[in-house]
């Protein structure tokens, strides 16, 4: 009987160039996300696994968030490398929220998720406001970078604009050398 071969999965490094950010005074927050910016309480780290987990659904489209990818963040996390920001109902629900990596003055979206409606609608955009708030608190809100990836019509309507290659790389030496951001759920409380 031939033996069984196990592949390995492969993972991709994307460096999309335009890469995607959201510069801090440029997010872009509707009448009805500054109204749900109200239906949700924002805690920080509280749940950082689950939300990785959430966000790693693979009933999700383009899902790329394995078991081995989640146990990295986990791990990233406990090192105080990697953070969540997330989104609760009053009643205690965790609604929706997301994740990245923070590294100085840089914080790199990896995925958000929310639940489906309706108690779940905008929450994960919510969470953005709130990370958004959490890095204009901290020191040097104008060097910090909120590295997004990509462009897409989803986050361009939230303000995400592309940087060259060139441009994003100067600013992005310029912001690993900032002190990490406090991540606090009071730094989170959005201010719009």
């Amino acid at each position: 009987m031939p033996a069984t071969v196990r592949r390995r999965s492969v993972v991709g490094w994307w460096s999309p160039d335009p890469r995607g950010v959201i510069e801090l005074d440029n997010l872009q927050v509707s009448r009805s996300l500054r109204a749900a910016t109200r239906r949700f309480r924002l805690r920080v780290d509280t749940r950082f696994d689950e939300v990785v987990a959430r966000c790693a659904d693979p009933r999700r489209p383009y899902g790329w968030i394995s078991p081995q990818m989640a146990a990295a963040y986990s791990r990233l996390h406990r090192l105080g490398w990697a953070h969540s920001v997330e989104a609760w109902t009053p009643d205690g629900r965790l609604a929706g929220g997301l994740y990245g990596l923070s590294v100085g003055g840089l914080f790199a979206g990896e995925s958000m998720w929310h639940e489906p409606q309706p108690f779940g609608r905008d929450a994960s955009k919510v969470a953005l406001v709130g990370l958004v708030s959490l890095l204009r608190r901290a020191p040097r809100p104008d060097a910090r970078l909120l590295d997004v990836q990509w462009v897409t019509p989803h986050l361009a309507s939230l303000g995400a604009v592309p940087l060259p290659r060139p441009v994003y790389l100067a600013r992005l030496r310029a912001a690993i050398g900032l002190a990490q951001p406090e991540w606090t759920d009071a730094a989170a409380d959005p201010d719009v």
